[in-house]
């Protein structure tokens, strides 16, 4: 039986030691638990312990969810098409996965409709794996440079999703690499963009993402064990 409260005790100590290697505080580091295929009644487990982001890989599976749990920062951290823009631009904090221009234009568009600014990180595919969503890094700056300054975005920082290798140490490179390119950004001072956050490192690796930059970790099998990825989350 996973125990909730055990396993997020140990990764916030392991959070807490990679920050301070990397000259930072533990709480300067925000800890998304991920809840893709996890059931309602063990989420609020870990909410019971403290956690305030959540995050969801799927828009169907967060809205089936958001209404049975209050009180949380819902992150949606998985790809998303541009026809779901229109179910989730306002229901989540953060929207991790911004991978193209038709993308930004159409959650631009839902938002400036309604008078509201939607804080967004622009994805990229650091490694260039062909199974991984995200912008190749040389479009990333010319993408902000053209999103720049839309009423409906605030492009708050970048993410990316390393290869899964045995050793984490492996993709350190890609952390630094993207490391470096928040730093390039941030140098261009354009409006409506300010790189508060690199939203980098899984359970696999959040350690190293972590001493290489990493603001922002993105957690599940560490806090609420190994997926079952065929069974549905039935929610009651």
């Amino acid at each position: 039986m996973v125990n909730v409260s055990e396993n997020i005790t140990r990764v916030l100590e392991r959070i807490a030691a990679a920050a301070r290697r990397s000259g930072r505080r533990p709480e300067d580091i925000t800890l998304v638990a991920v809840t893709k295929t996890v059931p309602v009644e063990r989420i609020w487990e870990a909410v019971a312990c403290g956690l305030k982001d959540l995050g969801e890989n799927r828009v169907q599976e967060l809205l089936s969810k958001q209404p049975h749990i209050e009180g949380v920062n819902w992150h949606l951290i998985g790809h998303l098409q541009r026809n779901k823009v229109r179910q989730v631009w306002d229901r989540v904090c953060l929207i991790h996965s911004v991978d193209s221009l038709e993308l930004a234009r159409e959650i631009n568009k839902r938002a400036t409709a309604a008078g509201r600014r939607v804080d967004i990180l622009l994805e990229v595919n650091i490694a260039g794996e062909e199974s991984k969503f995200g912008l190749v890094p040389d479009a990333v700056i010319p993408l902000v440079r053209e999103i720049a300054g839309w009423p409906g975005l605030h492009i708050c920082g970048l993410m990316t999703v390393a290869p899964l290798v045995a050793d984490p140490e492996e993709v350190r490179p890609v952390f630094l690499r993207l490391a470096a390119l928040r730093r390039e950004v941030e140098a261009l001072r354009l409006p409506g963009v300010d790189m508060a956050y690199l939203s980098m490192g899984m359970t696999n690796d959040f350690e190293v993402a972590i001493e290489a930059g990493a603001n922002m970790v993105r957690i599940g099998s560490a806090i609420f064990g190994s997926r079952d990825y065929q069974t549905k989350v039935e929610v009651h």
